[in-house]
């Protein structure tokens, strides 16, 4: 199950001043298309380090708008705080996400508009609607604007979810500097308020910026702290609602502290093996105190001594003091809490527990992005969990069928091993699939793929390839005969066409073939030959038919060109009109010549006719 949720989508603006809230001018955005990419923001899947059965007991959430009275452990309400890049006060973006909600907003008794989830779930279909809820709230870092909110079942349910509130708070606050502030989450283990009952966001209209939600500090007292009293502010307390932590004025209004000069303590459910942010807050609110001195006492966490504390000493009477300290790598639960009185009787007012999560390393951007997309063409089926990063949470596969290992540097995680036999795909491969550029073995065996084998595919780290008994068809490119395949098996579909010799070594070199059931493959022994067009694309096929073409039509020009000048060349007869004419002409100059003969002749025998007779 995924959520989706983006800056620029949805921007609620907030006007108050630092000590109030006030959401106005709400607008519903557009409901989004299905998640087609994984932008692989900045994205913490939810529960990648899942809160045990030693967590603190989470607590009810009795005004969300489908609320009734149900076991507490049924649903899970999440509140989300958003480290933003942001440094100016006040922050205007705040999420309240209503799951399963069938209207477009519902607004509870405090005021507070919640949108249906409709308009940011991507990738999950047919969510069914859940009612009651405990919450439990993370704090994490997005430096894009974009935070993916992913739920994983670690059981054989699915992820239930009753709703979810995002809200963006100082990214200086709880020391980020110094417990990692894009490397890290904050998890919340327990933030008490002593001496009150539970209030916050959705419990009361008491006023927290951050969204928090303070419960009650009873049920976390050790048994072996005695008399306990509480005490309420007279006044108004100083230094409440400054950032970076904004914690609010009423935390500072009441407080404990032991009947006589006895210890308080509590006990905190935790995980070992974690680093835990522990933050004190006290204000002396006793009018009794009115100097340095008359109250001190002493901070012991998990038995270390980590300061001692002079309320007045360090900020007077009536004005808000926090300590915060770093319990490292705890070796077991409870985390343990005591005031140890040196003057006095302790006091206290507040305190929050978080674990110190280490942010898990996500997939590699353009792998991510190569795995949506054969999400897609591969039609992967919703029951297979393909939603969020392919690769985190590390602590189990979070995409079935998708095995993912740490790159060289362990800086994020790449494909390692995709297995998806039998699955009833029905769609093709990819050309994406080239992105996986860390991919050692596919398997899409046996199932109803179809397309053709995309060129690239094996060129890199690819060991072993599994595409038998589907309906891929075309031909088998060069780039299967990568010298690191081990095994091929492309039996069972309609490929065509020449067969790489490279590809067909590997079974000559140790590895493992099997072409069977392919009829239409040729080229290497144990199939036919390939006929002299066999293999060529049906593109090539048809330039070298118009190649051809031009060429004779060429030849043709070229003979018949030939021809015309041998017949000049040698054939020299002058037209028959021009014969006659030279005939006659001959003929007439030959007569003449005669006539002139004959006189010439006459002439010299002195004989000269007479033409003229009587």
């Amino acid at each position: 199950m995924e959520y989706n949720f983006n800056e620029n989508r949805q921007q609620q603006e907030v006007t108050s001043p630092p000590n109030s809230l006030k959401i106005s001018d709400f607008t519903p955005p557009s409901p989004p298309q299905s998640k087609t990419h994984l932008s692989v923001p900045s994205f913490i899947p939810l529960l990648s380090h899942p809160i045990s059965s030693h967590s603190p007991p989470l607590s009810t959430y009795p005004h969300h708008p489908h609320h009734r009275t149900m076991p507490p452990f049924t649903t899970t309400i999440l509140l989300l705080l958003l480290f933003h890049p942001s440094s100016s006060y006040p922050f205007d973006i705040a999420y309240h996400i209503d799951s399963g909600s069938s209207t477009t907003t519902t607004t509870d008794k405090f005021n507070t508009t919640w949108l249906s989830d409709r308009f940011f779930t991507s990738g999950s279909t047919g969510l069914q609607t859940s009612r009651y809820g405990e919450y439990i709230d993370i704090m994490f870092y997005t430096s894009d604007g974009d935070a993916d909110v992913c739920f994983f079942s670690i059981a054989t349910d699915s992820p239930v979810v009753g709703s979810i509130q995002l809200v963006q708070i100082d990214p200086d606050s709880y020391e980020s500097g110094v417990t990692g502030k894009e490397s890290t989450l904050l998890v919340n283990y327990g933030r008490l308020s002593c001496g009150s009952n539970k209030w916050g966001m959705g419990f009361s209209n008491d006023v927290d910026v951050f969204g928090r939600v303070w419960d009650p500090d009873v049920k976390y007292r050790s048994k072996s702290t005695g008399q306990v009293k509480s005490v309420t502010a007279v006044r108004n307390v100083k230094n409440s609602g400054i950032g970076p932590n904004y914690f609010p004025a009423k935390l500072y209004d009441s407080a404990v502290m032991v009947s006589g000069t006895g210890d308080l303590e509590y006990e905190l459910a935790v995980d070992a093996k974690l680093d835990y942010l522990v933050w004190l807050h006290f204000a002396e609110i006793d009018v009794s105190v009115n100097r340095k001195g008359k109250r001190v006492f002493d901070v012991v966490i998990n038995g270390v001594n980590v300061t001692r504390i002079d309320i007045f000493k360090e900020v007077g009477g009536f004005a808000a003091y926090s300590y915060h300290y770093i319990a490292r790598n705890l070796s077991g639960s409870p985390l343990t809490v005591k005031l140890v009185h040196v003057v006095g009787s302790p006091l206290i007012c507040g305190l929050e527990n978080y674990a110190i999560v280490p942010a898990d390393i996500m997939t590699v951007p353009e792998q991510a992005i190569a795995m949506q997309a054969l999400k897609e063409s591969l039609r992967v089926p919703e029951r297979m969990g393909w939603n969020g990063d392919p690769c985190a949470p590390t602590n189990w596969d979070s995409w079935e069928g998708v095995t993912c290992h740490p790159n060289k540097d362990e800086s994020a995680l790449v494909i390692f091993q995709i297995d998806l036999g039998s699955q009833g795909l029905k769609g093709y491969i990819s050309d994406k699939i080239v992105l996986l550029t860390n991919l050692v073995s596919l398997n899409l065996s046996s199932n109803s793929l179809g397309g053709t084998l995309p060129v690239g595919l094996g060129q890199n780290s690819l060991k072993k390839l599994d595409l038998s008994n589907n309906q891929i068809s075309g031909s088998i490119p060069d780039s299967l005969g990568s010298s690191n395949l081990q095994l091929v098996l492309l039996n069972g579909n309609k490929l065509e066409g020449q067969v790489p010799e490279e590809l067909y070594s590997v079974g000559v070199h140790g590895g493992a073939i099997d072409l069977y059931g392919n009829k239409g493959l040729c080229g290497v022994p144990s199939l036919p030959d390939c006929p002299l067009f066999r293999g060529i694309s049906h593109g090539t096929k048809i330039a070298i038919g118009v190649s051809c073409g031009v060429v004779f039509l060429l030849v043709l020009v070229i003979i018949f060109i030939c021809i015309r000048r041998r017949r000049h060349d040698y054939d020299f007869a002058l037209p028959h009109e021009l014969v006659s004419l030279a005939a006659k002409k001959n003929k007439y100059q030959t007569q003449k010549s005669l006539m002139a003969l004959e006189m010439e002749s006459q002439h010299a025998k002195g004989f000269m006719p007479n033409y003229n007779s009587d």
